[in-house]
């Protein structure tokens, strides 16, 4: 029986890259976004795979669908959170809901989705559960505060889960991103960038990946990845 990888946001990027290397990797792919359509096309492309449209941002929406997905394909042995509400502006300008917005997705439903799946993952023995962060996550530049701080929050709540489930053999991990992902629309914003500025969906994969299957000797849990070029 294949293992089963959970991975929320499963956009055209990140979110697809991810479902593709766990695919080719031999697990079950489930995954979760708000755009069904999407999940349907993804899902005919990688056999066995199984879509679950859902909004992490609403919990009872969250719930039903974890739920419907167990009875349907069994428990994961990987989650990975990577779904992500973002917006820029000044703290002078924004509007309060959306940050209150972004809180709900990048760190309530982090929550909501670990405390349903770290103790299915402890009573099976093991398993990891990997979020996918970028350094807003420790450094709130101006124009980010619709943002900034939700990230902020997530780290450490993950740094928290960390280290009450490191002991009960869940692994916690955060992989930052410290990047410009290669995207249509990304490509079109920096139309003078070289192929260099970008980092690639498929090699954040790649990294995600490895953390999930790293040794309990040697785990981690804050993880940075950037382009060779970058400046940090």
């Amino acid at each position: 029986m294949k293992p089963l990888v959970l991975i929320t946001g499963v956009g055209p990027g990140t979110g697809s890259a991810l479902a593709r290397r766990f695919h080719e990797g031999g697990y079950q792919v489930a995954m979760m976004a708000r755009n069904a359509e999407r999940l349907a096309t993804l899902e005919y492309e990688l056999p066995g795979s199984i879509a679950v449209p859902c909004d992490v941002s609403d919990p009872q929406a969250l719930e039903n669908a974890l739920d419907s997905m167990e009875a349907k394909v069994g428990a994961p042995t990987v989650v990975i959170h990577n779904a992500v509400g973002g917006a820029f502006g000044s703290f002078l300008d924004i509007a309060p809901e959306i940050l209150e917005r972004n809180f709900k997705i990048n760190v309530m439903g982090l929550l909501h989705l670990a405390r349903w799946a770290a103790p299915r993952m402890e009573r099976a023995g093991g398993g990891t559960l990997l979020v996918t962060g970028n350094t807003s996550a420790v450094r709130g530049k101006a124009n980010f505060a619709g943002f900034a701080p939700t990230k902020a929050a997530q780290r450490i709540l993950a740094e928290s889960m960390a280290r009450e489930m490191g002991p009960k053999g869940v692994h916690v991990a955060y992989l930052m991103i410290d990047a410009v992902i290669d995207l249509a629309w990304t490509r079109e914003r920096y139309k003078d960038a070289s192929d260099d500025f970008f980092i690639k969906p498929e090699d954040i994969a790649q990294e995600a990946w490895h953390i999930a299957h790293q040794p309990r000797s040697a785990w981690s849990f804050l993880t940075e990845i950037r382009p060779f070029g970058e400046r940090w």
